[in-house]
């Protein structure tokens, strides 16, 4: 192994994104090109709505472990994100704007009863990594940010134009995403580059990064295998209407 340069280090980062991204998952293929019947749109956001939920859980773990005040003044940001500072404020009321604008009962969303148990695996399985690795490669397993805003610009596209029980305010989450990621991932990326000082520690991070996309890769196998082909729906997980 060889020390990377902070910009070769980058380099490495956004080639695992190029390839593993899981904007290149068929679902996500189906989904923006109109090709997922409501119920399928449906399942993506109920079982979607287990990630955004998590996430701050996932980053209050981080701030736990963080010695540096510094770092945890930045990181606290994502928790106002998600949570709001208020009740029905934040990224995860906006998501229940979604799922309630999909035509979901709220309180099933939110009590978990409908969750494909890969969703369930995978995500808490992330939330793990980032209690029980390094801090950097907690940081470096954010990293998935650098991508997002080409995905939720396909997404809005692809979904506005293509499905006529989907509206802008239906939508209305991924309106504050692209820069609150775009801050996210600045951050995130700059702490990576200056704190892998060893070759041993940028192919952790590195690695850090290949194991979230996995997370978000397994995610999407798990509703293609449910809701698309071969269709086949775990006991107990949501069951849509038009199945």
């Amino acid at each position: 192994m060889k020390l990377l340069s902070p910009e070769e280090l980058e380099a490495a980062l956004r080639d695992i994104g190029a390839r593993r991204y899981h904007r290149l998952h068929p679902f996500h293929t189906l989904l923006h090109g109109g090709k997922c019947t409501r119920g399928q749109v449906q399942a993506w956001a109920l079982n979607r709505y287990y990630y955004q939920a998590m996430i701050p859980i996932k980053d209050a773990t981080l701030i736990a472990r963080c010695e540096d005040s510094a770092v945890r003044r930045e990181w606290r940001s994502r928790l106002v994100d998600h949570d709001g500072e208020r009740e029905g404020d934040g990224g995860i009321a906006r998501w229940l704007k979604l799922t309630d604008g999909l035509g979901l009962d709220r309180d099933y969303v939110t009590s978990l009863q409908g969750l494909l148990p890969g969703t369930r695996f995978a995500v808490e399985a992330y939330v793990r990594f980032v209690r029980d690795k390094t801090l950097l490669e907690a940081i470096a397993s954010s990293l998935t940010e650098m991508f997002s805003p080409v995905i939720i610009s396909e997404r809005m596209a692809g979904m506005l134009a293509n499905y006529d029980f989907v509206t802008r305010e239906t939508l209305s989450y991924f309106d504050k995403r692209p820069p609150q990621a775009k801050r996210d991932a600045d951050f995130a990326l700059n702490f990576v580059k200056c704190n892998a000082r060893t070759p041993e520690q940028q192919q952790a991070v590195l690695a850090a990064l290949e194991f979230k996309c996995t997370v978000l890769w397994a995610m999407l196998d798990a509703l293609y295998h449910a809701y698309v082909a071969p269709k086949q729906v775990p006991p107990g997980a949501f069951l849509p209407e038009d199945y």
